[in-house]
């Protein structure tokens, strides 16, 4: 097996903590169209060499783009994962080259219908899933967490994606008054991609990267704009509020199927700490009955991704 990354944020930090040989093929610039096609034409062209050097048998990614397009100059099959619709150039420059198709069923994007495979299920409960993760409250107050109060956790993204052009986070001053309010109640704890003001920096997680799951699973709720990781919490039966101006089919199906998300669409104070106490009123029990019926309704998706590659 050969693995390969982007040097973005954690990444490399992640794969040398599994023990997991890689190799980093580029790395994300600044925002924007011109530096994400930049990054593609290098990545595209050191994939192409070392495929043409080890000769895999198959090409599995999620996202997919720099798989697709190599396999299809290589013969070398290509299957893509991927679950955000709204990655329109992305998709547009994937989905035509690629071998499969691998969607959630709830995903609302266009799609070769002839090569596409939906499965029950969400991607994050690939790694989530009770098989294969165990929270561990020790390991968690080791990395933050605080064991009396209330533990809230915020995760701002850089928006620097190709499916982020064009939107914008939550505002500083937004933010601030968002922390103020949720302190005066609990430890916050904040994730970022992007530089804060140094205003925030006694918030910021100082743990462990591999062990951010064990800190989110016990925490009593996830505030954010990341919709991987709102998604990560509803699979954790942690209740999420994702603050974005932009749309995710399993967002919307995982908020409207069990309720462990609620999506905020324009962010103001009064209206997320509505939420908030909405959400963290509730006994943990039910958020642990939503987790419950979440995991019996949808597939190992693991297994499901694994069964894919060993059959290509």
């Amino acid at each position: 097996m050969i693995v390969t990354s982007r040097n973005k944020e954690f990444a490399s930090e992640l794969l040398a903590g599994l023990n997991l040989e890689y190799r980093v093929l580029s790395s994300t610039g600044n925002p924007g169209l011109f530096p994400l096609m930049k990054e593609l034409l290098v990545r595209d062209y050191r994939l192409y060499k070392l495929v043409k050097q080890e000769r895999p048998d198959v090409l599995a990614s999620i996202g997919g783009t720099f798989i697709a397009h190599v396999g299809f100059i290589t013969r070398t099959t290509s299957l893509v994962f991927y679950d955000t619709e709204i990655a329109n150039l992305q998709n547009m420059i994937t989905y035509p080259f690629c071998s499969k198709l691998f969607v959630p069923d709830c995903y609302a994007g266009r799609v070769p219908e002839r090569k596409t495979t939906r499965y029950k299920g969400y991607h994050e409960l690939s790694y989530l899933r009770p098989e294969v993760f165990t929270p561990l409250k020790d390991t968690a107050i080791e990395n933050g967490l605080d064991p009396v109060r209330k533990n809230y956790f915020i995760r701002l993204v850089a928006w620097a994606a190709n499916h982020d052009v064009g939107y914008r986070g939550i505002k500083t001053e937004s933010l601030h008054e968002l922390i103020n309010r949720l302190s005066a109640s609990g430890n916050v704890i904040i994730s970022s991609e992007k530089p804060l003001p140094m205003e925030f920096a006694r918030y910021l997680y100082k743990g462990n990267i591999s062990e951010v799951h064990h800190v989110l699973a016990c925490c009593d709720l996830y505030i954010g704009e990341s919709a991987t990781m709102a998604s990560e919490s509803a699979a954790l039966g942690i209740p999420a509020i994702y603050i974005a101006d932009s749309f995710r089919g399993y967002v919307d199906d995982i908020g409207k199927r069990y309720g462990l998300i609620k999506s905020v669409n324009k962010f103001t104070t009064d209206s997320v700490m509505t939420i908030i106490d909405e959400m963290t009123c509730r006994d943990k029990n039910y958020w642990k009955e939503k987790r419950s019926q979440l995991l019996d309704e949808c597939i190992n998706v693991s297994d499901f991704v694994v069964d894919c590659i060993l059959k290509n």
